[in-house]
């Protein structure tokens, strides 16, 4: 993750660097980079301090310097909340002379932010959000997502998963931009390789009770529950479908995102009643962010 910001940010100073155009954007000899993340919520683990640190380290590394001006990096929270990421970034573009915004994790956050770069015709780049919305019905000439996005995810993980067999799918889908797109996604990819969706649930993003969810998606009968979502629900999902018996019942689960900090919160030991080397007893896929499907053994 900090390899990728670094490539990121030093991509983004070699193209400073070579266009004549973007002098103007550094309008007060400062070349000034907003880390726009969430410090202390539940998106906080894969971003936070550590895109922080990684931006640090990526201005360290290109010198500090570019155009012959120094690179400055400010850090704001927005809370997971899309009005008080707008608010800041216009704050940011308007007042504090920012010339480009970086991070921003949560699609719902990231695509308000996106707005305000577009209105101001400022640089933006989101490495924390997932939803084909940056780059498709919301394209912007400003903005660059970066890393992943939800139809990439969808198609990686679905259109193998039921050419195995996993033909229909339930959706535990995070009530939130991301969720929603994942979803979308995901369904267009499994009906046309011969799939069915049987349905979906949409618990609130970070809920601390997922068991009426997982009861829902355990009712529908369906052989892969679709957990569309990311960092706290999919680990809670896959936790509590072990503790009600999902696994042993012959379902499983296919997680569209999952960060290695996601396998971190699991643990060594698998969800009770899944992957027992010793008898089948159902799986957990998931695809982590860096392309790489991980699964279990049956």
């Amino acid at each position: 993750m900090i390899a990728g910001r670094l490539s990121m940010l030093g991509a983004l100073a070699a193209a400073l660097l070579a266009s004549t155009a973007a002098r103007a954007q550094v309008s007060d000899d400062v070349v000034k980079i907003g880390v726009l993340t969430d410090m202390n919520g539940p998106a906080s683990t894969p971003t936070g301090q550590g895109s922080v640190t990684a931006a640090q380290m990526a201005v360290d590394d290109f010198g500090g310097k570019v155009l012959g001006k120094p690179i400055s990096v400010i850090v704001g929270d927005h809370q997971l909340k899309p009005d008080i990421g707008a608010s800041l970034a216009r704050r940011w573009y308007d007042v504090d002379q920012v010339d480009l915004i970086v991070d921003v994790p949560v699609s719902a956050v990231g695509l308000a932010v996106q707005n305000v770069a577009n209105e101001k015709k400022k640089l933006f780049i989101t490495h924390s959000t997932g939803t084909a919305d940056f780059h498709g019905k919301f394209c912007s000439p400003y903005a660059i997502q970066w890393v992943f996005d939800t139809h990439a995810l969808a198609a990686g993980t679905a259109k193998e998963v039921v050419k195995r067999g996993g033909d229909s799918w339930f959706f535990i889908t995070d009530d939130y931009a991301f969720g929603h797109s994942l979803e979308r996604d995901a369904s267009a990819v499994i009906t046309a390789n011969g799939g069915k969706v049987l349905g979906a649930v949409r618990p609130p993003f970070a809920t601390s009770d997922l068991s009426s969810f997982i009861l829902q998606a355990q009712a529908s009968k369906a052989k892969i529950i679709g957990i569309a979502a990311g960092p706290p629900n999919n680990t809670n999902e896959i936790k509590t479908a072990g503790e009600f018996g999902i696994f042993k019942g012959g379902q499983q689960m296919a997680g569209l995102l999952v960060l290695i900090t996601d396998i971190h919160a699991l643990g060594l030991r698998p969800p009770r009643g899944c992957c027992s080397p010793r008898r089948s007893t159902g799986t957990w896929t998931t695809r982590p962010a860096n392309g790489r499907s991980a699964t279990s053994p049956r």
